[in-house]
């Protein structure tokens, strides 16, 4: 039951900075991804963030900052078995199965469901 509520307080806290990012900046939604992937990968790459993954599991790999981290532990991984090459590829190796998931379901719910344009 702890473990769920640290899921919960780590997510909401990245969640919560990111709508702060929006209401309070000008920075778009594009921008604010690009920034929490880079986090990601940044923390990971000083060892920052794999004690956060450790203490809230997937209230810390769910989030976007999740994603940068999974690329920058494969781009590390991939170094150590294959050299410089591997950082290239290693990030892409080690989400390839996340990615999948995800065009196969976004795919699945355009064919369950139909789409309506956005009414602006």
């Amino acid at each position: 039951m702890l473990l769920y509520l640290k899921v919960f307080i780590v997510g909401g806290l990245l969640c919560v900075l990111g709508e702060t990012l929006i209401l309070k900046t000008k920075l778009t939604p594009a921008r604010i991804l690009v920034l929490y992937v880079t986090a990601g990968v940044i923390l990971s790459a000083l060892g920052l963030y794999a004690p956060l993954v450790r203490f809230a599991a997937a209230g810390a790999t769910v989030p976007l900052t999740g994603f940068g981290h999974l690329l920058a532990q494969g781009a590390i991984s991939a170094v150590q078995e294959t050299g410089l090459l591997g950082a290239f590829t290693g990030g892409v190796t080690a989400a390839a199965g996340g990615i999948a998931a995800a065009v196969f379901f976004g795919f699945l719910a355009a064919v369950c469901f139909k789409p309506k344009p956005k009414d602006y």
